[in-house]
C-alpha cells in the first residue's frame, strides 16, 4: 500500500491560559492522510479547529501531541527556521484574503519572487520563475511591475496562488481560498485550482465552511466539531448518507436550486452555540447541541467506527460500534 504524501495522527493543539489554569484545546486528536494529488477538506463552523490543525502541520502554531509526517519523513518536530525553510518547497499555504496576504507596495513580481529569493535564487532565475508561475494561473507577464491595488480581487488570489506556487510545492493548504471573492469569481478559482492540480499532480488540504464548493472540489470530507473528527469519508459518502447528526444539520443548511425541494426538506436547527474548547463536554463534544443525545453520550466519549452509508463516525446513538464500550463490529 502505498504510503499517504502527508500522514496526521492523534494530532493535539493545546494552548496555556496565560495567568489561569486550563488549557484551550483547540485540536484534541485529530488524524488523517492526504495522498498525493488528492483534496482532503476541513469542514466545520468557525472556531472548530480547522484553520489551527492546518497552521500546526505548517509549523505555524506549536504541536502539543500527536505526529505528522510528509513522504514519509517526521515533520512534526521540526520548528527552528531552517527546517522551515526546508519544508517550504514541499509545503505552502494560500490565505484566505487576497489583499491582506498581499504587501501593497510589493509589485506582484516582487511578491511572487519573495520565497525564491529567500532560497538565494538569481535574479534572472527569479523573472523566468516568476513567469512561469503567472502563466500557471492565467495571469499574462505583463501584470508583474503592477501592484495589488490595480488588480481586481480574483486576479490578486492568482497571484497568491503563483506565489504559492513559486517554489514547486507537492502540498497546497488552501484556508477558504474563494470565501473572500464575489460569487462570479469563486468557480473561476476553483476551476483553477482543479486544473492545476491535474496539471502539477498536486495535493490539497482544503479548509472552507461552504460545503456546496468543497462537494465541488473534495475528493475526501472530514467534518470537525470542537477540536474533534465528528464524522469522515468520500465526499459523495459524506453528502449522500451522513451518519453524525452534526453533519446532517450542516448539510441541512445548504440551499438547493429548486424552491420546491427547499421547502420539503427539513432544516435540523441546532440548539445553543457552540461549547467553548476551554470547557468541552465530558463525552461527546456534540452532546449540548444534539437531538439524538441520551445520558450515556454525556458520559462515554465515542470514537469514529464504519457507518452504514461509508462514512465513519463519532455517534454513539447512530454508529453503537463507536461506543468504546460496545462491542466491535465484525
Amino acid at each position: 500500500m502505498t504510503e499517504p504524501l502527508l500522514s496526521v495522527r492523534d494530532l493535539r493543539v493545546h494552548f496555556p491560559l496565560r495567568g489561569k489554569a486550563g488549557l484551550v484545546r483547540a485540536v484534541d486528536g485529530v488524524s488523517f492522510d492526504v495522498p498525493a494529488g488528492r483534496t482532503v477538506a476541513l469542514v466545520g463552523e468557525s472556531g472548530c479547529g480547522k484553520s489551527t490543525t492546518a497552521y500546526a502541520i505548517l509549523g505555524l502554531e506549536p504541536i502539543t501531541a500527536g505526529a505528522v509526517r510528509f513522504d514519509g519523513r517526521d515533520i512534526g518536530g521540526r520548528r527552528d527556521r531552517a527546517a522551515r525553510r526546508a519544508l517550504a518547497g514541499d509545503m505552502q499555504i494560500v490565505f484566505q484574503d487576497p489583499s491582506a496576504a498581499l504587501d501593497p507596495k510589493m509589485s506582484i513580481e516582487d511578491s511572487v519572487a519573495e520565497p525564491l529569493a529567500i532560497r538565494g535564487w538569481s535574479r534572472a532565475d527569479r523573472r523566468r520563475r516568476v513567469a512561469e508561475a503567472l502563466d500557471l494561473v492565467g495571469l499574462p507577464a505583463a501584470y508583474a511591475p503592477r501592484t495589488p491595488n490595480a488588480l481586481s480581487g480574483g486576479q490578486r488570489q492568482r497571484v497568491v496562488i503563483a506565489r504559492a506556487l513559486a517554489l514547486s510545492p507537492r502540498l497546497l493548504v488552501l484556508d477558504e481560498p474563494v470565501s473572500a471573492l464575489d460569487v462570479s469569481i469563486r468557480s473561476q478559482i476553483l476551476n483553477l485550482l482543479m486544473g492545476l492540480q491535474a496539471e502539477l499532480g498536486l495535493a490539497y488540504l482544503f479548509i472552507s465552511h461552504d460545503l456546496s464548493v468543497v462537494r465541488h472540489i473534495a475528493d475526501d470530507v472530514l467534518v470537525m466539531y470542537l477540536g474533534t473528527i465528528a464524522e469522515r469519508g468520500a465526499t459523495d459518502a459524506v453528502f449522500d448518507a451522513p451518519a453524525h447528526p452534526y453533519t446532517q444539520a450542516l448539510l441541512s443548511a445548504i440551499p438547493l436550486p429548486d424552491p420546491v425541494e427547499q421547502r420539503r426538506r427539513p432544516k435540523i436547527v441546532l440548539r445553543g452555540d457552540l461549547p467553548s474548547p476551554l470547557a468541552a463536554p465530558a463525552g461527546c463534544p456534540f452532546v449540548t447541541r444534539c437531538p439524538l443525545a441520551q445520558v450515556r453520550c454525556g458520559e462515554v466519549r465515542p470514537v469514529l467506527a464504519p457507518a452504514a452509508g461509508g462514512t465513519e463516525a463519532a455517534c454513539l446513538v447512530r454508529v453503537p460500534a463507536a461506543d468504546p464500550a460496545a462491542p466491535a463490529r465484525a
